[in-house]
């Protein structure tokens, strides 16, 4: 019963009003009074406290004065690790893919398994003679100027890429420049896919009579891959497609083909380089 009584009047002496008065110490001029109570100051410190610790999350959350907090990494600098990280792991998985080439090692081509002996892969030609196809006179015209004095060398500045070969099999006719053959022909079982050499975009596929169903892609540095006398083409103008991505399905389409093969070139800044000096078939 006893602490039921001092209960109120605790909650009583919280509610008393005290004066707190500023006075002139040389003349005890008042300036300033204020009636508080012990709850009133409760009441403002609490809520003070309270704002002022919202005022400082707020401070700490929308402006840079994280990243001066111990252990807090700045996003920008997460973001670029991520996206570092990301990377190294692509260009490891292509040179994983590509590790016979970067050693030079000789790949081993099972002539049995690749070459189909009913078809005459020696009769396989890519005359020049006469109109040869839009894309020929489009890449002809674009550069009739140029002088091709180094036709077929290797460029420096395209050197570091990474080529993938586009098909796995035989090479039958070789990239010679006096002969006008510029690009390789390259034999390989009916059906097998084609790949894309380097990531870029697909600026031409069509049907010509000459070549067949033939693909072109635009890459990075000004460098263009040609695909020639395919089956089927899986992609469209305007496409972008990954290296190692399918394109094309090797085929004997055209009149300049005798038997199912892969022509394919390389062009850099309007000049014909022979594949052979960048990757294996």
């Amino acid at each position: 019963m006893t602490d039921l009584k001092n209960k109120p009047k605790k909650l009583q002496r919280l509610k008393h009003k005290y004066r707190l008065v500023i006075l002139n110490e040389d003349t005890f001029e008042e300036k300033m009074s204020l009636r508080l109570s012990q709850l009133n100051v409760f009441v403002i410190v609490g809520v003070s406290s309270l704002v002022l610790v919202l005022m400082v999350i707020l401070l700490i959350a929308f402006t840079p004065l994280k990243e001066f907090i111990p252990g807090y990494a700045n996003v920008n600098i997460r973001k670029q690790g991520v996206e570092n990280f990301l990377k190294s792991d692509s260009i490891s998985v292509v040179l994983a893919q590509n590790k016979h080439i970067i050693e030079g090692k000789v790949v081993l081509l099972d002539n049995e398994t690749v070459i189909d002996s009913g078809l005459n892969y020696d009769g396989i030609v890519n005359d020049p003679i006469g109109e040869d196809s839009v894309l020929r006179n489009m890449i002809e015209t674009e550069e009739k100027y140029n002088l091709f004095n180094s036709a077929g060398s290797t460029p420096g500045n395209i050197s570091g890429f990474i080529f993938l070969q586009p098909l796995r099999g035989t090479v039958t006719n070789r990239f010679n420049m006096k002969e006008k053959h510029f690009g390789i022909d390259v034999v390989a079982p009916k059906n097998e896919a084609i790949k894309a050499t380097l990531d870029g975009t697909v600026i031409f596929a069509e049907w010509t009579v000459e070549t067949g169903y033939v693909i072109q892609l635009q890459h990075a540095d000004n460098i263009v891959s040609i695909y020639k006398h395919n089956s089927i083409l899986h992609k469209e103008v305007g496409d972008y497609v990954r290296a190692g991505e399918v394109i094309a399905i090797i085929g004997n389409s055209g009149e300049l083909s005798t038997g199912p093969h892969l022509h394919f070139e390389l062009w850099y800044n309007g000049i014909p380089i022979n594949p052979e000096e960048y990757m294996m078939f």
